[in-house]
């Protein structure tokens, strides 16, 4: 006699095959968002660097006197 509790449910796999794919889709969009702002991040940073040690070498600029009346 065969176990019913192996047989294969039409119903049970029709809904996790649909989660799933909502699931991927979801943790696919997540994961592309974290890369994005990953990327601006590091670039963020090192523009912040080169305007650091860059701005060391000049010296800043002087403020124009403002006029009495």
């Amino acid at each position: 006699m065969r176990n019913p509790w192996l047989k294969k449910n039409p119903l049970m796999s029709m809904w996790l095959s649909g989660a799933n794919a909502v699931l991927g889709s979801a943790r696919s969009r997540a994961t592309a968002q974290a890369k994005r702002q990953a990327t601006t991040m590091m670039s963020e940073g090192a523009k912040q660097v080169v305007r650091f040690w860059s701005g060391a070498l000049i010296a800043a600029p002087r403020r124009k006197k403002r006029k009495s009346r």
